[in-house]
């Protein structure tokens, strides 16, 4: 399990072809708004309400709900809720799965390089 300010993630599959994370989203935190050149995502909501920025557009999943990042595209999770957690699957795939790629363009915790 990899702590983060935001809450935390655990790699459930890292092979050549994708990488699968769960990631916990403690209530009223937020990811980093960021985007990605060598991957793309999709994020399955497994429990709680997923407030979604996805190209500067707010969208919302709820339980059992995909949505699709594309390479590129600019994005960031939002939980919203006082008192739950949110929990999402992740499942990356591209050419490249480091944390490196990942390009920040807003952090609430100022992790901007």
């Amino acid at each position: 399990m990899v702590i983060k300010p935001w809450g935390s993630y655990k790699v459930l599959l890292n092979s050549d072809n994708c990488k699968v994370k769960k990631l916990i989203v403690k209530p009223k935190q937020k990811l980093s708004y960021q985007y990605h050149y060598k991957r793309a995502e999709v994020w399955t909501i497994v429990k709680g309400l997923a407030t979604i920025i996805l190209d500067d557009e707010k969208v919302f999943r709820k339980y059992g709900e995909t949505i699709r990042i594309p390479k590129g595209a600019k994005h960031r999770i939002i939980n919203e809720d006082e008192f739950e957690q949110l929990e999402i699957i992740e499942v990356q795939h591209g050419t490249y799965f480091g944390e490196d790629d990942i390009i920040r363009i807003k952090d609430k915790y100022n992790r901007i390089k």
